[in-house]
């Protein structure tokens, strides 16, 4: 039975970097599921949140091939109870006339959502958080307004607690 695998991959921040990780789990018939990169506090380094959903006894040897690489200087696996995650999401939906802006605005009081934009016939909204949440509010609105455009980030997470990757 397939599990969803998140992991934290700190690399150098530098070109190539990115393809050399996709290009692994590729040659391996992994499929990376979500993916979010950028440069950390400290700008020699990136971070690289990876998500995958394989059988768990690949875990153990995805995070070995990454360990190999000379470009990774650590590779740490993310779980519910020792990471804090969210992701971004951006909708655009049909919204015409008060009446439906308003029914809109209503349903994204229970989720906070930002408005980002107001038009004549549509309204952007931006939300973060959890995945299930983001696809329950996406849901929804497919279901009742219509979405006309949605952009959506990867995972992003970060170790709970005092350790960081800089600790030595």
């Amino acid at each position: 039975m397939k599990e969803k695998l998140v992991i934290s991959v700190l690399v150098d921040n530098e070109s190539g970097v990115l393809q050399r990780v996709a290009s692994l789990f590729s040659r391996r018939g992994y499929n990376i599921s979500s993916l979010t990169v950028s440069e950390t506090e400290k700008e020699e380094y990136s971070r690289m949140t990876i998500e995958t959903v394989t059988e768990p006894e690949n875990f153990r040897q995805i995070k070995r091939q990454l360990a190999k690489l000379e470009i990774v200087k650590e590779v740490l696996t993310l779980t519910e109870e020792n990471s804090v995650s969210s992701e971004l999401l951006l909708v655009k939906v049909h919204a015409k006339g008060i009446e439906e802006k308003n029914a809109v605005l209503a349903y994204n009081a229970k989720f906070g959502a930002r408005v980002l934009d107001v038009s004549l016939e549509t309204m952007t909204l931006e939300l973060t958080g959890a995945g299930e949440t983001l696809d329950e509010f996406v849901a929804y609105l497919e279901e009742n307004f219509g979405i006309c455009e949605l952009a959506r980030t990867g995972i992003t997470s970060l170790t709970r607690g005092a350790y960081t990757d800089n600790d030595e």
